[in-house]
């Protein structure tokens, strides 16, 4: 990788706000590039700006985040709605027009705790929100040395197409210098120069600024430490008195607790064993019904099948009877029609004969 290429992928941040620097890509101009960094340059040198001035900058600042590129549909409920998911929300204000009264794109959070504000500083970061994709940074009005606001030239980040765009911010970080640093030039205007050996990625996002603890409050939480350490140990012996005294009353009961269990332990013995005889002689009692049935079903069977067979027998000797009688009945029958035959002969021939003789 050469090193063009590795300054480009290596950036650095601003820690505080000057308004020269900000219009660079680099953070190494030491003249203005344009009208409104010179406007901005110009009230930052006669203190025409005062941060902590704004009645409605109210709430803790380590607390607030700032909310950006808001869509112009968005209103009070939907964002909070949205914000809500990171934390308890305290305090909210969406800035709107004096004259129109409507939306004019940011709006300021402010969160219960630090660390809520935190989350959100790190998770809401280019989240939609009705059909906008929204950017969040912390309180730079009160927590960034020298801030100089949008409308008197400064701010941060930016539009192309405006033509001023602001550097140093964790949408539009500084790049790493490609020419020389003007370090004395830097030093005159009180510029911070950039720190060399020690940039960061572009995926790198650097933390909000954290909370200044004077020794006040060093002291009452090393006190407090101290105070909650004692109670622990307190809770700690009490604690192991309680059991001594519960390992006492375990041990006088323990032997009660096994002359319980040995009688326990036969009582329910017994009881398995009766229980146990009870379920075989069900089930031997079971067998030997089952054992009846089968047999009444099989002589059932055998005598219905015995009948059936008698009433067959019974039929056929009657059908062989009737059949019998039948032919009883027409021998006679074809015995004299054979006679009667014969004799009919017999005449015809005697007929026959006398007509011959004569």
């Amino acid at each position: 990788m050469s090193v063009r290429s590795k300054n480009l992928n290596s950036v650095f941040y601003a820690d505080s706000y000057h308004p020269i620097q900000a219009g660079s890509i680099d953070g190494t101009d030491v003249v203005p590039h344009d009208n409104a960094v010179y406007r901005a340059q110009l009230c930052s040198s006669i203190g025409l700006y005062d941060p902590f001035g704004d009645p409605r900058a109210a709430g803790d600042p380590y607390c607030t985040l700032f909310v950006a590129r808001l869509s112009r549909l968005t209103n009070e409920d939907n964002l909070r709605k949205v914000m809500s998911k990171y934390g308890r929300v305290k305090n909210f204000r969406l800035v709107r027009d004096i004259v129109t009264g409507a939306s004019r794109g940011y709006a300021f959070v402010e969160y219960e705790t630090e660390r809520e504000m935190r989350r959100a500083y790190m998770d809401a970061h280019h989240l939609i929100v009705d059909d906008s994709e929204i950017i969040v940074d912390y309180n730079r009005q009160q927590l960034m040395p020298g801030w100089i606001p949008r409308r008197l030239g400064g701010g941060l980040s930016g539009k192309k197409e405006s033509g001023q765009l602001r550097f140093g911010g964790k949408e539009k970080p500084f790049r790493a210098p490609l020419k020389p640093i003007p370090y004395e030039e830097l030093k005159k205007l009180g510029i911070p120069p950039p720190p060399e050996g020690r940039y960061m990625s572009r995926f790198q996002v650097p933390s909000p600024p954290r909370r200044e603890r004077n020794l006040s409050d060093r002291e009452e939480d090393s006190h407090s430490h101290r105070r909650g350490s004692n109670d622990r140990n307190r809770t700690e012996d009490s604690h192991r008195s309680s059991v001594d005294i519960g390992e006492g009353h375990c041990r006088s009961s323990s032997h009660r607790d096994d002359h319980s269990r040995g009688r326990s332990s036969l009582e329910r013995s017994g009881r398995y064993h009766d229980r146990s005889s009870s379920e075989k002689e069900h089930r031997y009692r079971s067998s030997t019904d089952k054992d009846k049935h089968s047999q009444k079903r099989k002589e059932s069977d055998r005598s219905s099948s015995e009948k059936e067979h008698q009433y067959r027998s019974s039929t056929d000797k009657d059908k062989h009877s009737r059949k019998r009688k039948e032919s009883d009945r027409s021998s006679p029958e074809k015995e004299h029609g054979l006679r009667s035959s014969t004799d009919k002969d017999k005449h015809h021939r005697k007929r026959k004969e006398r007509d011959e003789q004569s």
